[in-house]
Order: C-alpha cells, then structure tokens, then sequence
C-alpha cells in the first residue's frame, strides 16, 4: 500500500503566497485573491482524485486530513474575498494580508500533518499569526488587552503540548502518529506516563478551545474585524477538536482524560448556552454561542464520539463563517431566541415537556427507520437525545396557532433529524469508530441537558418570578467567571499600553471623573 499526499499541495500554496505577499507588498490583494482560489482548485483536485485512485488502487488516503483540509481552503477562500472589500481604505492591509496567510498556512499544516512536533509548531503558528490579525486595530486598548488574554492563554496551552511530546516519545519512541497507534494497539492498559500525555492534551485542547472559565479572550475579539472573527470562530478556534480526533487512539484508553473533556465541555455547553440567550449584541451572542458549541464538541470527543465531533465541528465551522459574514441577517433570527423575548407568551411547563417528548419520538423513530435501511448506521443513545433536546424548541414557537405550529414544527424536526442522520452517514469512515465510556461520563451528560432545558422552560414559564429576576444578571454577566481570570492575567504579566493607548485611557479616565463631579 501506498500513501496519498497530496493534502500537503494545500500548505505549499498558502506558503507560496505568504512569500509572494512579503516580496511584492504593492500587489497583496491580488496574490491572496490567486492563493486562496488557488488553494480550494487545488484541493477539490486532490479530494476528487482520492476518490477516484482509491476505486482502484489501495491508497492510504487520509480522509480525515483531506475533508478537514477542503474546510479550511473553503472558508480561506470565503474570508479573503470578503476581506478585500472589507478592509477596503483602511491602513495596514499589506500587514493583514501577510498574517491572513501565515495564519491559513498554519493552519493547513497543522490538518495534514501525522506528527505530533508539527502539529505542535504548526499549531502555535497559528496562534502566534492570529494575535497580528487580533491586534489589527493596534491602537485600541481593547483589543490589546484581549491579545494579551488570549497570548497567556495560548502559550500555557504549549506548554502542556510540549511535556505531553516529551511524555509520548519517552513512552513510544516516536511522535509519528501512525507509530503511537501501533504503539498503543500493542497495550492492555495505558501507562502512566501516557495517561499524563492524554490529560495534557485534554488541557491544552480546553484552553486553545475558549473553556470557561478561560473564556474570556474568545468573547472579547470583537474590536478585531469581522473577517477575523470569522476565521478564528468558524476555523482556528476548531483546531483543538481536530487534534483531538486525530489522537483518538490515546484518549479513547484515558478514563481521566476523557472525564476532563466531559466535564469541562458539558459545562461550558450549558453556561454558555444560557449566557448566550440573554446578550443583546449580536457578535457578542455569535461568540457565546462558539464557546458554547466547543464545549459541545470537547463533550463529544470524551464520550468517544468521534465521528458526531468531526461532523460538529464541520458543520459549526459553515455555520459561524456564515453568520459572521451576514451578522445583519442573523440579528432577526436570533431575537426569536431570546433568553426572555418580550414576544413569547408563557406557556405550562407540561407543554415543554410534552414538546420534549414528541421530539424524542420523530427523532428515535427517524433514527430506527434509518437504521433498517442501513443497518452499519450506528447512533448512540445519547447522541439521539442530545438531537431531541436541541430540536425540541422548534415547538415553543408562538406567532402560529396551536395546530399551525405543531404541524410546522414537526414538519422541521422530521427534516433536519433526516438531515443530521444523512451527514452522519457521509462522516462515517471518515473519524475514529466511538470509543467506550463509563456510565457515569453518559448520566452526568443526560443529566447536564435535562437541566439545561429545565432552566429554559421553567425561565420561559415564569421570566418575572423570583429565580429570573435572580438568575438573569448572572448569566448576563457571564456569571463573573472572566473578571477574576482578567485580573490573575494582569497580576502575572501585565499589559503595556502604546503610548497613544495610554493617552485615550487618561483622557477618559479624565472624563469620567468629570462626568461624576
């Protein structure tokens, strides 16, 4: 058997171009215009023909690396177009261009690679690009501050990948991942070294994902461009699941490890997704909603489902690269789904739960239908429930009648769990199979979604009684857990302002103590 590498072609563009970009600076939106369009040809190419050779020649395709690696040219090709017009007669946009394609290049490195170093390298690459194009408007104080959050961040993150390396080659002899499977495939159980390489991985993937109650630096990027924001929350933000998958192997044989994805995850999955109902901007609510859909994905991979984790963070990525780029749109939809939207009507809590319940039966019974069809389709319980909550509230929906918007809402629960089973069907082969778990790690989850949807229906039954007057300023706050990692960051390495910085911060210091006088 051979390999087949030709993802490697998307990286060698994106380099190419970052050169091009740093030789000819006169000429950089036309060469980043070229490297993108040039980067998704080229990767459609490679994915068409290892479909094709595989038909006929026993290829090692990596399917993983090739899909994840079709995303990123994807959104690298969306995000630089947009950008061009964008940006258009703001200063710095040589400056933009080069970190832009650094950061893809980064990227698209860190997806094809099966060494752990590189992957590494080429991870911290990506963060080291994305801090230029976070501190694009290097003159606002904001934006500053959040870079330095997000930099201490990122580089205690690297240290847990760099002993994890160290922890993995003193175990196995190599920091090739074809090598540490055949490694592991070799264990009865894992030693502890290993297992201490699996927790580190776990963290380091916590922390580059915007976990609570490190979360903060991924809520506060807003003072960057629009195109930033999209790529950080609809790619690079993802990369921590990515690197998750691709070490199944290890974190499918560390209980801890595994403990630690679902605890963290399904926490922030909850918090978040309260905390994200009540914001009012719409990009502050965007990237609540990242915070909460990692925590998703991080849950996912801890529970040994790799293969509902690849398609979450797929699909996540499209969905947040869209809403990013037409933010105006999304504002109509998202009022709809207000923490308390004046709109709704209050309702007995027995309807929710009753909407619950007609969810779990269209969503079980699409699921058993697919599976005569096509029995190798398997969907873990708990991913069925995990879909029956999330779609439970198309039946909350109040400006229809009562027969109206049952029909309408079953209508839309029947279509998008058809949907999601049709995804999961294309993603198969293309992860990990799941991995098993204890029971525990499967009731705290059920136990973590039954009171997520509890606090949304008895807040939506009763959003003037004592529990909503008492619990809405905390979710809207984000229940303080930033304000006390934002002062521990300060303490460790405080930030130094520009001078021009600290000149707007005087003056305005000055004005408020005016204003109070």
């Amino acid at each position: 058997m051979t390999d087949f590498h030709g993802g490697w072609l998307l990286p060698l563009v994106y380099v190419t171009g970052f050169m091009l970009a740093c030789i000819r600076p006169n000429d950089y939106w036309k060469t980043a215009r070229l490297t993108a369009c040039t980067g998704l040809l080229v990767t459609v190419a490679m994915v068409l023909l290892a479909l094709f050779w595989s038909r006929f020649a026993p290829l090692g395709v990596d399917a993983l690396g090739l899909t994840v690696a079709l995303l990123v040219a994807l959104l690298g090709w969306v995000i630089i177009n947009y950008s061009s017009r964008y940006l258009n007669g703001e200063p710095n946009q040589a400056r933009f261009v080069r970190a832009m394609l650094f950061t893809l290049a980064a990227v698209a490195v860190l997806v094809v690679s099966h060494h752990l170093l590189v992957i590494v390298l080429s991870w911290t690459g990506t963060s080291l690009g994305l801090h230029y194009l976070l501190t694009f408007y290097h003159e606002r104080k904001a934006a500053q501050v959040v870079a330095h959050k997000k930099f201490l961040v990122s580089r205690f993150a690297e240290v847990c990948l760099v002993i994890a390396l160290l922890l993995v080659y003193q175990a196995a002899g190599t920091l090739s991942l074809g090598g540490l499977n055949e490694y592991l495939s070799k264990l009865d159980a894992l030693p502890a070294s290993l297992q201490w390489a699996a927790l580190l991985f776990a963290f380091a993937a916590v922390l580059k994902t915007a976990q609570l109650p490190l979360h903060g630096w991924l809520i506060q990027v807003m003072e960057a461009p629009t195109p930033v924001s999209a790529l950080l929350h609809a790619g690079v933000v993802n990369m921590g699941g990515f690197v998750l998958i691709r070490l199944a192997d290890l974190i499918s044989l560390a209980p801890v490890a595994q403990g630690v994805l679902v605890l963290v995850g399904s926490l922030t999955a909850v918090l978040a997704g309260l905390v994200m109902l009540t914001r009012i901007s719409i990009k502050v609510r965007l990237a609540w909603s990242t915070c909460a859909q990692m925590g998703f994905m991080l849950m996912e991979i801890g529970l040994g489902l790799y293969e509902l984790a690849l398609l979450h963070l797929v699909a996540h990525s499209l969905y947040k690269a869209h809403a990013f780029l037409s933010a105006g749109e999304t504002v109509r939809i998202a009022r709809s789904n207000d923490f308390l939207s004046p709109e709704s009507a209050p309702r007995a809590p027995v309807w929710y739960l009753a909407a619950l319940g007609l969810s779990a039966v269209l969503v079980t019974a699409s699921a058993a239908v697919w599976q005569l069809f096509l029995p190798s389709l398997g969907v873990p319980p708990v991913a069925l429930l995990i879909v029956s909550l999330g779609l439970a509230s198309l039946l909350w929906m109040e400006q229809y009648g009562a027969r109206a918007m049952l029909l309408r809402g079953c209508v839309q629960i029947l279509a998008l769990t058809q949907l999601y089973l049709l995804w999961h069907a294309l993603f198969a082969g293309l992860a990990p199979a799941p991995a098993e778990v204890g029971s525990p790690l499967v009731a705290w989850v059920m136990l973590s979604f039954a009171v997520l949807y509890g606090t949304q229906v008895w807040l939506r039954c009763y959003p003037g009684g004592r529990f909503a007057r008492a619990f809405y300023p905390w979710a809207y706050c984000g229940f303080y857990l930033d304000e006390t990692y934002t002062r521990l960051t300060f303490k460790i390495w405080p930030v130094k302002l520009s001078p021009t910085q600290a000149q707007t911060l005087a003056i305005r210091k000055t004005a408020l103590q005016g204003d109070s006088l």
